[in-house]
This record gives structure tokens, sequence and C-alpha cells, in this order.
């Protein structure tokens, strides 16, 4: 006998329907299901933060968010917000700042990225380290993530 449980889940802006355990997380519906696979699992605890996406506009951990928390909210995946100017403006700041280098992080620092930019469009250097102490970066030593984030605050805004 199933336990699935039909659930509506609106990700980057379409409505799906899925049956899921009750017990799976967002991050696996969303890459398993919806073959969503911008976002990555790292640790499955909530630690390293590469599967962070946007739960009504807020990041969050979609290893540490049951797919039916989701029901009726509004997901964003990195691929769902590639075409927004706050995130195009993050890439090429990342790029030009080079601030990834494995990039098995960067999905999740993006997001909460988007995040804090939309909360704080003029972040200091310590509020941006301090939104990023809950995302893992082996490869970079993050002053270059934090140059790319500040720069994409200020192009955004107009300041530069």
């Amino acid at each position: 006998m199933s336990d699935l449980q039909a659930i509506r889940l609106n990700v980057n802006g379409v409505t799906r329907a899925v049956s899921v355990e009750p017990s799976a997380s967002l991050a696996d519906v969303l890459r398993q299901e919806l073959r969503l696979t911008a976002l990555h699992l790292g640790c499955e605890h909530g630690v390293c933060g590469a599967c962070n996406v946007l739960l009504n506009g807020r990041a969050v951990r979609a290893c540490l968010t049951l797919a039916v928390q989701a029901e009726e909210a509004e997901v964003k995946t990195l691929e769902g917000l590639s075409a927004e100017q706050i995130a195009v403006t993050l890439k090429e700041c990342f790029r030009k700042f080079r601030a990834l280098q494995c990039g098995f992080c960067t999905p999740g620092i993006l997001v909460l990225a988007v995040d804090l930019i939309a909360a704080n469009p003029d972040p200091s250097e310590e509020e941006v380290r301090d939104w990023l102490s809950g995302n893992l970066c082996r490869c970079t030593g993050y002053q270059p993530i934090v140059g790319a984030i500040i720069e994409a605050a200020k192009r955004l805004r107009g300041a530069v």
C-alpha cells in the first residue's frame, strides 16, 4: 500500500502536481521528480547551503524542507531566477571576481545572495559575510564571493 500524498507545487511560476512520500524533502522532489538540478545536495543536514531555494521569496534549505510544506507556496530555484536582473547581475559579478571554482556551492550562494540583496540593497561586507556564514565553499576562500555580491548590489542600485 502506497503512502504517497498528492500535492501541487508552484515552482518557477509553473504549478506542478506531484505525488510524494510525506517525508520527502523539497530538494529530492525538485531534483528527482521535477529534474531541477541547479540546486545541489551536499550534506543533507542543512549545514552546507548548496540546496538553497527561495520559498515565498526567502532562502531556505530545501534538504530540510519537506515537499508537503511547500504546497501552495512559491518556490524558485536558480533555474527560475536565471532571467531575472538580480541573478543576471550576480552571475556577471561572480565571473568578474572569479567567485567560483568547482561550482558546487555556487547555486546555493547565488540564491542566498538574491535573498540578501532583496532584503538589503546596500549590504556591508560584514553583513554579506554574516549571510554567507551558513554556506560552505571549500575552493574560493569567500573573498571573491563577498566582493562579487557587494559589486552586484552596487550595480543593482545604480551606484556603479
